[in-house]
């Protein structure tokens, strides 16, 4: 009998698509206290993490969310020191910011810990850095846990799931408020920021660009390409008091070794926006 997991949204209004992925096994299914998390061995795209039915990661494409989500930030900033991972139970996030020599603490918010004790079981080469010395766990909310800091950190990166259930406070305006406190002059902040190709996504991204202008003066959005998300793409915000992501040199900044999908030129490729999502978001700056 052929196994088959279907994808069906949650975050969407009409619940008009539905996608599915070939498996061989289920490994695991359980309901923890804020979602339910299942782990499966997939035929093409190794093993395969879900949370209340939605894939969050393939074994497959995991470094084109991660690297990112991740080194886009980190390099664009001068001297990325002190960071702020809010969710990414994974590990996917905490292991590419460790790869940048100046991190010297990374301190990590997720507010559902079975995320993180079964990713270590069976996504070890994602959750590797999560033993470093450097990170500081915290099992908590990160909205709760940024109200705590205030001109601190140089880089936060949120890397949620949908804005439905443990997610939906991460997309309020009152969080990116907290977040632009918490960090210093020259802070970056990248969060996870659905896609632009579906009408509930697009509208949610829209609503963002509505207030995020009276908080940061320069913004933007780009994109990566994850073949097993809807649609194939998920984009992301870049907020910050200081750099501009459209004009910023990486200098002489060595892009870390060992990547598979992040380079320089796909840096600044990813914030063109096809013609009605740029003038939708308002992102330039000029």
């Amino acid at each position: 009998m052929e196994l088959w997991l279907y994808e069906r949204p949650i975050f969407s209004e009409d619940q008009g698509w539905s996608y599915r992925i070939k498996i061989k096994k289920t490994l695991e299914d359980f309901k923890t206290p804020f979602q339910q998390l299942a782990v499966y061995e997939s035929v093409e795209f190794g093993k395969v993490l879900t949370l209340d039915g939605v894939v969050q990661l393939t074994e497959h494409d995991e470094p084109h969310y991660h690297e990112m989500i991740t080194h886009v930030p980190m390099m664009a900033h001068p001297n990325p020191e002190k960071i702020l991972v809010i969710g990414g139970g994974d590990g996917g996030v905490i292991r590419e910011v460790l790869k940048h020599p100046s991190v010297k603490e990374v301190h990590f918010a997720e507010i559902d810990e079975a995320v993180v004790t079964t990713c270590l079981k069976h996504f070890p080469n994602i959750s590797c850095g999560l033993s470093d010395p450097r990170v500081i766990h915290r099992y908590t909310d990160g909205c709760a846990y940024t109200q705590q800091f205030e001109n601190y950190f140089d880089v936060v990166i949120v890397d949620s799931t949908d804005p439905v259930g443990p997610a939906e406070v991460l997309f309020r305006e009152s969080f990116f408020v907290d977040i632009k406190k918490a960090m210093k002059p020259e802070g970056i902040f990248v969060n996870q920021a659905e896609n632009f190709a579906y009408k509930t996504h697009f509208e949610t991204v829209k609503k963002l660009f509505e207030f995020l202008p009276n908080l940061f003066p320069n913004r933007g959005y780009y994109y990566t390409i994850v073949p097993t998300y809807p649609a194939g793409i998920i984009a992301f915000t870049f907020l910050s008091k200081g750099t501009d992501p459209y004009n910023f040199d990486i200098g002489n900044k060595s892009v870390p070794e060992g990547l598979r999908y992040y380079s320089p030129e796909m840096h600044k490729a990813s914030f063109t926006l096809p013609r009605y999502a740029a003038d939708a978001f308002a992102t330039s700056n000029k």
